[in-house]
């Protein structure tokens, strides 16, 4: 397939595009100077990595953070699309972005596309990376939500945990969660004991209906071991505090927090469920009211350096989508990944979907009634 990047690539070898260099020193020189507003995940872009990225370019980091894609989207849309350069959406969240022409399309010749793994590309597509044939987000990192527990107060073995691990007596009053998610985890935990059926809850997905059934079911039994919660969160410092401050001893979190106290106290264990660890997909894109085009391409593309992304997985415990990254991540990195993941649990992961119009709000609808109970 001969795509724009080739094409000009072999024109300057051959010297056909004599204009070429002018035209790069033009767009090099705009990108080595200005500013990049940054709009991420609380975690996602620390001061090590603007330290390298202003030192390397010449170009100023202005860094606003949010805690949770409805956070995200909502500010986006209040702003018309305006005020950021890059965003950092979950992919699975793209089609809540596009309909109102809140990202613009990427511009795949000024993207090191070939430093993304070739099967997280592949895959971004059918997470809702595309609209419309084409590409408005790019894989920057993937991770779990699994389970996180205090091995001193609960000690369960890595073969035996569950997500029903969070709902037995052992537990009481010792659980933490975000409450959008573990109706997944617990939906997962009943179709494995034959409770309900749920497609490995890819029917919550299929019509409003089907996801009333399963939701349901999911909200019923958790509001009926409501005194196993001590804590919600619905952001990895929350997710923290569950543990540092509210007692809880287990909980169904991010990767983040569970790697990270177990950085402070090897007590603390990040495991991957039986029934499967949930999966997602994050990524990066631009804003359709980006005021500095090229200096958010030139950020996006550090970004997709391996160095770069190795100092992003180091800092959080995700896993970056950029080849290479893994090798500068740190001995932590890759011994806390040999741990939490063999081969067996890699196969079982569960990947959420890219969201319909109705998911969004009925699964808030349940949220809700969670916090509620």
């Amino acid at each position: 397939m001969i795509s724009r990047r080739t094409l000009l690539r072999t024109a300057a070898a051959t010297g056909a595009v004599a204009a070429a260099p002018a035209i790069l020193r033009a767009r090099d020189a705009l990108a080595s100077s200005g500013t990049v507003n940054v709009f991420a995940w609380g975690d996602y872009v620390q001061q090590n990595m603007i330290d390298k990225f202003e030192k390397e370019t010449g170009i100023k980091v202005n860094l606003t953070t949010y805690g949770s894609n409805d956070e995200a989207e909502q500010k986006l849309k209040a702003a018309g699309g305006k005020g950021f350069d890059v965003i950092f959406p979950s992919i699975t969240n793209g089609n809540n972005y596009y309909p109102d022409d809140l990202l613009a399309p990427l511009d795949e010749a000024k993207l090191k596309l070939d430093n993304v793994i070739p099967s997280m590309l592949r895959d971004s597509v059918a997470l809702g990376g595309t609209y419309r044939g084409k590409r408005m987000l790019l894989p920057f990192n993937w991770g779990t939500e699994a389970i996180t527990i205090d091995t001193e107060a609960l000690p369960i073995a890595d073969a035996d945990v569950s997500y029903g691990s969070l709902w037995t007596p052992e537990a009481k009053g010792k659980a933490a969660f975000r409450q959008k998610s573990v109706i997944m985890g617990v939906g997962l935990y009943l179709e494995a004991k034959g409770e309900i059926q749920t497609n490995r809850m890819l029917d919550v997905y299929k019509t409003e209906d089907d996801a009333r059934r399963v939701w349901d079911a999911c909200a019923k039994f958790i509001i009926a071991h409501k005194d196993n919660i001590a804590a919600f969160w619905n952001n990895a410092t929350e997710a923290t505090n569950a543990f540092k401050q509210a007692g809880a001893k287990i909980a169904q979190t991010w990767d983040t927090t569970g790697l990270l106290l177990n950085r402070e106290n090897a007590a603390y264990k990040y495991r991957m469920p039986k029934e499967g660890g949930i999966t997602w997909m994050d990524s990066v894109g631009t804003p359709a009211g980006s005021e500095n085009k090229e200096q958010g391409y030139a950020f996006i593309n550090a970004m997709l350096d391996p160095v770069m992304a190795g100092m992003m997985s180091a800092n959080t415990g995700y896993n970056s989508a950029v080849s290479g990254a893994a090798d500068h991540a740190g001995d932590d990195y890759k011994k806390q990944f040999a741990e939490v993941y063999n081969n067996e649990n890699l196969a079982n992961l569960w990947w959420w979907q890219a969201d319909t119009p109705w998911f969004a709000p009925l699964r808030q609808e349940y949220v809700d009634r969670i916090t509620n109970a």
